[in-house]
């Protein structure tokens, strides 16, 4: 079993936090992370992007949302170390000689985050675990100076442990399952910037409760309605916040906006930053990566506005200026409509591959708990007195109603504007008004013909 140590702090360094209250930062190399300019990025990366549109106060950043798990990972193993300590090899219990790797990883978690992250990922094929495993081991990056520094291979196994490689699971599920402290931490804190209550859970009871064994983590069976209320929270979290329809017409505008400025740059007539062209060409490095955030797109998107194509300057100003489309929930029948509203949109002057598009939720990355399925092998385990483990849904019938339901809706989304009710007459409402005949309580639906 390796065994890393970092030198102690003579006096720990305690940060101020909204959510957590401290931080307690105990260990040099922690400190020097946080120093990298690598780390110091994340200030300039929104944790939930386009969904500060909709909760002005989500503007809380990727900076501290890594410290607030690095906080999480620190102390459950506290808790690990002083009431479940290993006493000899190959017991199940907690070998705290995986401390400083652990916390490093829960620190360094997001760190290959860009902006935007899964819209900019769908568009430029990035992968932000990949690039973040890279950031960690490349002999050119501070962070991977500093974690050189406990030992040569460090940087290898702390990638290992992002990457779920590592061969210890209670390393690995304590910053990723279903139950971890990355989930913890962004449900919490994403809660407390939104203004809404419906992350809030009881995260002393957990943190009390939670345990390793042989094959991870799991919790006590006095802790299981915590833990239930911990899922409820999320599924609360992913259908008012996450899933916002406004949040996700942002996005919309924002995949559409870049891919109209891919266009626009083979064609040699776009403005941009050095960094964000590498993308556009299609020939960035590491380097380029980093030199990405919030600040970055935005100083182009602001550009763009003033640019000789319409679509783009458009598609940045309704972005920029908060500008969003207006949808309906689709259904697998009602998909068949949807051209004859693209021509009615292209009718009215929109092109409909830039202001059109279909939205669905169900495919999001803050999946819901599903105990069987993609996520089968992150189930969360209630011990039992004897030692037991039985899954989660299998106790609660909660839970179980939740499991393998449907969550979230499809949209589709289109200009506000084919939604207008003029008290002037104007020259695009037969169009508007052919269009709304389709569209009742903010679904799609046929239009019944009356019966003779």
């Amino acid at each position: 079993m390796p065994n890393f140590h970092s030198n102690r702090l003579a006096k720990e360094v305690v940060l101020r936090d909204p959510v957590h209250e401290y931080i307690h930062i105990e260990d040099q190399v922690i400190l020097d992370i946080l120093k990298t300019k690598e780390f110091q990025r994340m200030r300039r990366i929104k944790q939930l992007g386009p969904i500060a549109y909709v909760f002005p106060g989500a503007t809380h950043t990727r900076f501290e949302h890594n410290l607030g798990v690095y906080e999480l990972t620190r102390r459950i193993c506290n808790i690990f170390a002083k009431k479940y300590p290993s006493r000899r090899s190959g017991d199940g219990l907690w070998d705290d000689n995986n401390r400083l790797l652990v916390e490093c990883a829960g620190l360094l978690h997001d760190i290959g985050h860009g902006p935007y992250s899964h819209t900019f990922e769908h568009l430029f094929g990035t992968d932000h675990e990949k690039i973040g495993q890279k950031i960690i081991t490349d002999p050119s990056t501070d962070i991977n100076r500093v974690l050189s520094q406990v030992s040569p291979n460090f940087p290898a196994l702390v990638a290992s442990v992002i990457a779920k490689t590592y061969p210890n699971p209670q390393v690995v599920k304590m910053i990723s399952s279903q139950a971890d402290a990355d989930r913890m931490d962004y449900l919490k804190r994403d809660a407390y910037f939104t203004g809404v209550t419906y992350g809030e859970f009881d995260l002393s009871r957990i943190l009390q409760e939670i345990r390793p064994y042989s094959d991870g983590i799991c919790f006590t069976m006095a802790g299981m309605h915590a833990v239930e209320d911990y899922i409820v929270s999320r599924y609360q979290m992913y259908q008012q916040v996450y899933f916002h329809r406004v949040g996700r017409s942002m996005e919309v505008i924002l995949q559409h906006l870049l891919e109209r400025a891919k266009i626009a740059y083979q064609q040699g007539n776009l403005p941009v930053t050095p960094s964000l062209a590498k993308f556009l060409a299609g020939n960035w490095d590491l380097t380029d990566y980093l030199k990405l955030d919030d600040g970055v797109m935005e100083t182009n998107f602001s550009m763009w506005t003033k640019s000789s194509d319409p679509i783009l300057a458009d598609l940045s100003k309704r972005y920029l200026f908060r500008q969003p489309l207006a949808s309906v929930c689709i259904d697998e029948e009602t998909k068949s409509l949807l051209p004859k509203l693209k021509t009615l949109i292209k009718q009215a002057g929109f092109d409909p591959n830039y202001y059109t598009d279909t939205n669905s939720a169900f495919d999001e990355p803050y999946d819901a708990y599903k105990p069987s399925g993609k996520n089968a092998n992150s189930q969360i385990e209630i011990m039992q007195n004897d030692g037991q483990l039985i899954e989660l849904s299998q106790l609660s019938p909660l839970v179980r109603s939740l499991n393998g339901t449907l969550q979230g809706d499809e949209r589709f989304f289109f200009p506000k504007v084919m939604m207008s009710n003029n008290l002037e007459p104007q020259i695009f409402d037969p169009l508007y008004q052919k269009f709304q005949r389709y569209v009742k309580n903010g679904t799609l639906r046929y239009i019944r013909k009356p019966k003779k």
